[in-house]
């Protein structure tokens, strides 16, 4: 994922934290607000593990939603991950995040010909 699309501070996590849709799996949260960028947060709680396995899963899930970032609506996406998401491996993790940004309909239409 390219550094331009990560939402860094602070302050923008806690607005989304505070004005967020939420949609959730065994695995993940997922926390959206409309905005005129495209942002995209991790949070990795430290009750799921240690450094090195919250950075693997952070790894994972930036690698799960680099494919579709082309593809997402214009806002504030804040991924967090769950219990679940320490056993998970990548596929499980991808669908995962396929589910939730599609039942949120977060993907931007595609004009039909």
């Amino acid at each position: 994922m390219k550094r331009v699309y990560s939402l860094k501070e602070n302050s923008a996590f806690q607005f989304v934290y505070r004005r967020g849709k939420s949609a959730s799996n065994k695995e993940l949260v997922l926390l959206f607000v409309r905005q005129g960028k495209l942002k995209i947060g991790f949070s990795v709680s430290k009750k799921l593990g240690n450094a090195v396995t919250r950075n693997h899963i952070k790894r994972l899930l930036r690698e799960a939603i680099r494919p579709r970032i082309p593809r997402l609506k214009c806002g504030y996406y804040v991924f967090i991950a769950r219990g679940g998401a320490v056993q998970a491996d990548l596929r499980s993790l991808d669908r995962s995040v396929e589910n939730l940004l599609s039942r949120q309909r977060l993907y931007k239409e595609v004009p039909r010909q």
